[in-house]
């Protein structure tokens, strides 16, 4: 009896492909598996997604599976539920949601349990060694150094990113040596808890949010609405004991890899348990060791960003995302799925609660809770001994700025910092300067490939397109008139850090952004020298106005806002309200007095003045009634497509056809086609179509009908189109 499998390969194609079993692997085919594959003229690893014992296609189209990579299904029927229901949201191949859903090592076939550790230690020989003798080996002596008096895994090895060359030399020496021992499962966390440290006494509005969310049985999704400074994360923590003591595990979803560190910290501090950790500055090693812990059930606690939502629980018991409102907890490239969304549905199927923390709420989960979708709780008053903030605008028309610092500031500046205090400037724009100006004609430089002006660089002696990252050296004259009258336009983090060294010499200054950040480590050794004290000004892009906690920081200066209050974008208000009101919630978080100062040209904008006044919760109650008059989502809901093309007219071409294929009514609207707000970028000419309905239902019906006979078209392979569902920003 023949038996056959229908496979999800890392394909576009949404579709399943069937392959035949050999007669001496039929035991081993079942659903959920990992298979190699004939596939063109490559082979693939894909799932199993079912078994049959008839195919539909001639037998001589039929290829054999080329073996069978597990024993058992790698995900549990939950998260297997959850990869198919994204696949039809999302709108593609099942393979491709399922390749999101697997660490990497395991989709190029590593196994997935490990039989041993390789434990490293020092030999007799070693011990007995002079480390002085290595004076002129510095690699070999911090090896040394480290195995000193312990043990270490491989994996604690390759985290040190100790010298493979000098761990070799030293095995040769014999002074070095490993061990393979057998891995014993250690769940002893499930029958006892140990706290490390003693938990901090929770005011009221604390006490009610965790006694509520202790009583929730089943799936329950809970809005936490705290604002800056409340101490969610202590809410966190007291909700984590409960579950922990149940025997259950945690997982904690954050939105960049510079919040791991110090939430990492915190959960350590307090749980004397394992704790696996999943982000994209790992090696694929390393999160594979993550992945198969949560799986075992050895790690209590896992914490990741966006792709750790797919890691499998063995006891699955709560799911909590920190600063749920961060948009990137939404994927840009490839499948766009949003972690939020998918951390809900998650919690679902395996019927446990999901906590959804921010002081800034993303106006989908406001209307949510406001709807009784989800439950609400708020936290409206600051932690400890914290007081309000003192908020001011600083209106900069027709006044003489230093380096885009106006006299106001840097008064206010000098009186933090002679009282000992830290400063935290924040600009969202890296480099020195935005734009290279010529100072004879007025030619700005401009990318040769993107409708973008060249940011310079002055440290790396280069211009830089942020957008599809093209770069030359500085150039020496004009490309317009051929004058050597350049200088840059506008103040980036670079040159503001480089002035506030000249006009605070005695205050030392850091600057965090991608640029000073991209080397492993940085970001951490930054932070720990700024709670140490050493640095006095902080100037940074959003990576500093993230969930940090600096207990010196009294005065936090935002520089050059007004760009974000004139956006194409829709969701401009709302983002900007998230940002002002997180960077200005890193101020006075401890016991001393905060002060937040704004400069701006539009001292009377309402936006502003709203938020000012009234705060964020009730500027986003009137975005969210704003969007609800306009149709725009969260009210109704939006596909984004997005066409480019070396012609323009055949990317406008492809989408009106599109836009002939869509319903149009009085409950679905296509919007469309436009440029995109940047028009060309990477030498390829961008547009866009909305398509927009007032129920998801007819959203998900109305597209899924179109999307066969969109992707039939001819022009759709002379253009390079995607699809992004609840998109997050129209760029």
């Amino acid at each position: 009896m023949p038996l056959f499998v229908e496979v999800a390969l890392p394909v576009p194609m949404r579709q399943i492909f069937s392959y035949r079993v050999k007669d001496n692997d039929t035991h081993l085919a079942q659903k959920g598996v990992r298979v190699k594959v004939p596939f063109g003229r490559q082979q693939l690893i894909g799932l199993v997604t079912g078994t049959s014992p008839d195919c539909d296609l001639a037998p001589q189209q039929i290829k054999s599976v080329i073996n069978f990579l597990d024993d058992e299904p790698l995900l549990p029927e939950s998260l297997y539920k959850l990869t198919q229901w994204a696949a039809r949201y999302y709108f593609c191949s099942v393979g491709q949601m399922l390749s999101q859903a697997l660490p990497v090592a395991l989709r190029k076939g590593a196994q997935v349990s490990a039989e041993t550790t390789r434990y490293w230690q020092l030999t007799p020989a070693g011990q007995a060694a002079d480390l002085n003798s290595l004076s002129r080996a510095p690699a070999q002596r911090k090896v040394m150094q480290q195995l000193q008096g312990k043990v270490l895994t491989q994996e604690e090895l390759s985290a040190l990113e100790l010298s493979k060359t000098a761990i070799k030399a030293l095995q040769e020496r014999d002074w070095i040596g490993f061990q393979d021992r057998d891995n014993q499962l250690d769940l002893s966390w499930r029958d006892s808890l140990t706290l490390g440290e003693e938990p901090h006494q929770l005011n009221p509005q604390q006490a009610i949010a965790v006694a509520t969310l202790n009583q929730q049985q089943g799936y329950h999704c809970t809005l936490l609405e705290g604002i800056t400074g409340s101490g969610k994360t202590e809410v966190y923590l007291a909700l984590l004991e409960t579950i922990l003591k149940q025997g259950k595990q945690a997982l904690i979803l954050v939105p960049e890899i510079g919040l791991t560190p110090q939430t990492i910290s915190r959960f350590k501090h307090r749980f004397n348990v394992q704790v696996a950790v999943i982000h994209s500055g790992l090696t694929d090693n390393q999160r594979l060791n993550a992945w198969r812990q949560a799986r075992s059930g050895e790690a209590a606690i896992i914490i990741g960003t966006r792709s750790a939502l797919f890691t499998p629980m063995r006891y699955p018991g709560l799911i909590i995302l920190d600063e749920e409102h961060d948009s990137s907890f939404k994927q840009q490239e490839g499948v766009g799925y949003h972690a939020r969304d998918l951390a809900v549905m998650r919690g679902n199927l395996e019927k446990i609660p999901v906590l959804l923390g921010s002081a800034t709420p993303s106006l989908e989960s406001l209307q949510n809770a406001l709807a009784g979708r989800y439950h609400h709780l708020e936290l409206g008053e600051r932690a400890g001994a914290a007081e309000k903030v003192r908020q001011g605008i600083v209106d900069i028309r027709n006044q003489p700025l230093k380096n885009g610092l106006s006299h106001a500031l840097l008064n206010e500046m000098r009186i933090h910092l002679d009282a000992g205090n830290q400063v935290l400037l924040f600009l969202n724009r890296r480099g020195f300067a935005p734009a290279l100006l010529c100072h004879e004609c007025g030619h700005l430089h401009e990318c040769d490939r993107c409708d973008a002006f060249f940011t310079v660089h002055q440290s790396l002696g280069e211009i830089r397109c942020h957008h599809c990252g093209n770069q030359y050296a500085i150039p020496q004259q004009c490309h317009q008139c051929g004058s050597t009258m350049l200088m840059g336009q506008g103040v980036g983090t670079e040159q503001l850090a480089e002035a506030l060294a000249k006009e605070f010499p005695n205050y030392p200054v850091v600057r965090i952004d991608r640029d000073t950040t991209s080397r492993k480590g940085a970001l951490e050794s930054h932070l720990n020298a700024i709670h140490k004290g050493e640095y006095k000004i902080l100037v940074g892009t959003q990576m500093l106005a993230k969930g940090h906690h600096f207990p010196d920081v009294t005065l936090v200066g935002l520089l050059d806002v007004d760009g974000a209050l004139f956006s194409a974008d829709f969701r401009a208000p709302e983002r900007f309200g998230q940002l002002y009101t997180q960077v200005s919630g890193r101020a006075g978080r401890a016991r001393k007095a905060g002060t937040v100062l704004l400069q701006t040209h539009q001292s009377e904008n309402p936006i502003l003045r709203e938020l000012m006044h009234k705060g964020y919760g009730e500027f986003a109650r009137a975005q969210l009634e704003e969007r609800r008059q306009a149709l725009l989502p969260p009210a109704w809901y939006m596909v984004l497509l997005r066409a480019e093309a070396h012609k323009p007219e055949d990317a406008d071409e492809f989408l009106n056809q599109v836009a002939a294929l869509l319903p149009q009514n009085a409950q679905c609207e296509v919007i469309g086609p436009m440029p995109a707000p940047m028009d060309k970028k990477a030498g390829k000419y961008r547009r866009q179509l909305m398509f927009q309905t007032k129920e998801r239902q007819l959203l998900q019906q109305g597209f899924e009908t179109a999307l066969p006979q969109i992707e039939a078209l001819p022009l759709a392979k002379k253009c390079r189109w995607s699809l992004d569902r609840d998109p997050q920003d129209l760029l």
